[in-house]
């Protein structure tokens, strides 16, 4: 019944430190698509020879987060889809429970599972009505999106966001479950000797993505107002850090201040960390 329902999206970018893991946690008769941003065919053959009910497919390059998962979605032929960090591991009936909310509700967009503020807060409910979702787990219902999913202009920060900003503009409903429960362990461990890269990549984003998010949805002199503080503030710093010769900070608030110039500016997310 599931594997006639539901298909799995996983984007994964040198996780095979964890999605490996992630795939034993999901049933084998449940088809999944795992979308790998690169053109590892050693990861791809690894994958599909340990998994019969698992398709690999190698984009060429890093293309994201939202374009990626899109790839995956729009090959999509049940009636439901779920997208999946490869650092997430399903609890014990946790596609069971996420079929039969969908299937009681029926008229929805997203579904969430349980996070840590719906169980800090005890939510009398097991269902709550939510304005947003966390990415590394989201139940969708294919037919509401007639292939509209994640804007790929981000590449990184607010798809998810600007995703359910979209669903809620368009009527939609989205919720989170209290009985569905997904672990999430977070971020990867990564070669000391990329942690600058990395920095550097996020913190460009971070920004880039901040300024379009609000472009976006708000105009472009809201952004502008609503994003003044964080460019006086990486104007200021980096200045601070190349006269006090501290070139490990200086790069970080230069890339954040190039992040978001660049898309003040109406440049695409260019940027990529220098990493193998």
């Amino acid at each position: 019944m599931e594997s006639k329902e539901l298909t799995v999206i996983i984007v994964t970018y040198k996780s095979e430190d964890k999605i490996f893991n992630c795939l034993k946690s999901i049933s084998n008769d449940i088809p999944i698509i795992v979308v790998e941003n690169s053109n590892n065919l050693i990861l791809k053959k690894k994958i599909e020879d340990n998994f019969s009910n698992v398709k690999c497919i190698l984009t060429g390059e890093n293309k994201g987060y939202g374009a990626a998962n899109n790839i995956g979605l729009k090959l999509i032929k049940t009636k439901y889809g779920l997208v999946l960090n490869p650092d997430t591991i399903l609890g014990k009936d946790a596609v069971k429970n996420f079929l039969i909310t969908a299937n009681k509700i029926k008229e929805f967009w997203l579904i969430g599972p349980a996070n840590d503020q719906m169980v800090n807060l005890d939510y009398k409910e097991d269902l709550i009505d939510v304005d947003n979702l966390k990415g590394f787990a989201i139940f969708f219902n294919i037919l509401m999106f007639k292939n509209n999913y994640f804007d790929e202009n981000f590449f990184l920060y607010f798809e998810e966001i600007d995703l359910c900003k979209r669903v809620k503009k368009s009527k939609g409903k989205i919720f989170l479950d209290k009985n569905i429960l997904i672990n999430h362990e977070g971020a990867s461990s990564v070669d000391k000797t990329n942690i600058l890269e990395l920095e550097k990549n996020r913190n460009w984003h971070w920004m880039w993505s901040t300024f379009y998010f609000h472009k976006k949805h708000k105009g472009f002199l809201l952004a502008l107002f609503i994003t003044s503080p964080k460019i006086l503030s990486a104007i200021a710093k980096t200045l601070f850090y190349f006269l006090t010769l501290n070139k490990k900070k200086r790069d970080i608030y230069f890339c954040r201040l190039s992040g978001i110039l660049n898309s003040i500016i109406g440049k695409k997310a260019w940027y990529r960390p220098a990493i193998d």
